[in-house]
Formats: structure tokens, C-alpha cells, sequence
């Protein structure tokens, strides 16, 4: 079960944004759909703790990941998250070996030994034997995505958090990467919430939908694709 609650807001020198949103759900696969600038993605930021929160909850099967009025506030790293972002946040440096084990070697020098099997598990699950030693300047849009996905998945979170997984990407693509990503948490038995503006995306995806418009959630739809796309399209 993921259990959000948040109220934030962030400005500059022109313009405050507030996000009031609340929403509960024990669906594989949730969607937060809308135009951009209606707050989907400061959502997912305040999730995953990069974001400050005037007031609010996370929860992830009962476990407070953020309670404000219970002085709860995990950073980061202690909330069992995985992160996906719009345009992946690769390490150029780094190997595909390296980025994906990133999140495993921070504190230590080497890989303990099922660490190393796992990161030989996803990059042999994810097509990237062949490229395993390479940069990511040197891979497609469409394995950079993949290196993405496997390093949010090293950590066994408990939820994958997705920006625009597949905005990068070519139509033939996306409907091929929309069916690993499905795979891969569904596998893994790893609910995932995405942010996405793309109807198709939400409708081959999600399991449901929560429209976003001015910092609110305007609508919670159950997964249909001839409803969503009646209410969405």
C-alpha cells in the first residue's frame, strides 16, 4: 500500500507553485498524468526526500517513510526507494557495470558477493552483457534507459519512482520498453508510480490514474483503456 499525503510549496523570484495532494492506492502500477507544471513531478521528488515538506505523510506498506506531524523524515537513502529520472542521470565516467552498481558501492570499496550477482542478474535480464564495460556515451537512448533502470532496481527498493520513463524516446521504442518495464515489476513485485503526460503510456502501464492539475488531483480512474482514454485522449 503507498499512502501520500503532502503539502509544499516552492517559488522564485516570479511565482509560487503550491501541491496539495493525497492519494492511497495498493495498485501495481500508478500513473500521475497531466500537463506539465501541475506538480507530478515535485511529487515524486517529495517521495524520494529530495524535496522539503511543509506538512504531510509517505507511507509504503505501513512503514513511514515521512511523517511530519510524527517527526518523521528518512533521507533519502534510508527509504527504500528507486529512482528513475527523465533523462536518467547516468555517471559519463562510469561503465554500465559501474553505474548500475552505484547505488551498492558507495560505502564500501568492493561488491559484496551477492551484490555482484545481482548486478550480473539485471544486466544479463536487461540486454547489456555486450555493452557492460562501455560508457554511456556510447549507448542508444534506449539502453541508456535501460542502465537507468537496472541501477534503480540494484537496491531492491520498495517502489520504483518513474519521471517521463520513456519521454526520450522514439514511438516503436517506447512500446517495446513499456513492455520490460512491466516485466521487470512485475517480476519483482515492485510497485512503481510514474508521472507521464502521454496517454498510451498510462493506458498500456498503469493500473490507475490520477490526474494532476494545479497542484491538486482533480480525478482517480481505475485502469480501463477505452475509459481512460475517453477521460484522458
Amino acid at each position: 500500500m503507498i499512502d501520500v499525503r503532502l503539502q509544499l510549496s516552492v517559488s522564485d523570484a516570479r511565482r509560487r507553485f503550491d501541491l496539495d495532494i493525497a492519494f492511497a492506492t495498493d495498485a501495481p502500477v500508478v500513473a500521475l498524468y497531466g500537463p506539465s507544471g501541475a506538480g507530478k513531478s515535485l511529487t515524486l521528488q517529495a517521495m524520494a526526500g529530495l524535496l522539503p515538506v511543509q506538512a504531510g505523510h509517505v507511507r509504503l506498506n505501513g512503514r513511514a517513510l515521512l511523517d511530519s506531524a510524527a517527526g518523521i523524515n528518512l533521507p533519502p537513502e534510508a527509504r527504500g526507494v528507486g529512482y528513475l529520472f527523465q533523462h536518467y542521470a547516468l555517471f559519463p565516467h562510469l561503465s554500465v557495470r559501474d553505474n548500475i552498481a552505484f547505488g551498492l558501492t558507495s560505502w564500501r570499496r568492493r561488491l559484496k558477493a551477492d551484490d555482484a550477482a545481482r548486478v550480473d542478474e539485471l544486466i544479463a535480464s536487461f540486454g547489456l552483457a555486450a555493452m557492460a564495460a562501455s560508457k554511456p556515451a556510447t549507448l542508444s537512448g534506449g539502453q541508456q534507459q535501460r542502465v537507468a533502470l537496472a541501477r534503480a532496481l540494484a537496491c531492491q527498493p520498495q517502489v520504483l519512482l518513474l519521471d517521463e520513463p520513456f519521454a526520450a524516446l522514439h514511438s516503436a521504442l517506447r512500446r517495446e520498453l513499456r513492455a520490460e518495464l512491466k516485466r521487470a515489476c512485475t517480476e519483482r513485485g515492485i510497485p512503481a508510480v510514474m508521472v507521464s503526460h502521454d496517454v498510451d503510456d498510462v493506458i498500456e502501464l498503469a493500473d490507475e490514474a490520477l490526474v494532476f492539475d494545479g497542484g491538486r488531483i482533480t480525478e482517480h480512474l481505475r485502469a480501463d483503456a477505452h475509459d481512460l482514454r475517453e477521460r484522458l485522449g
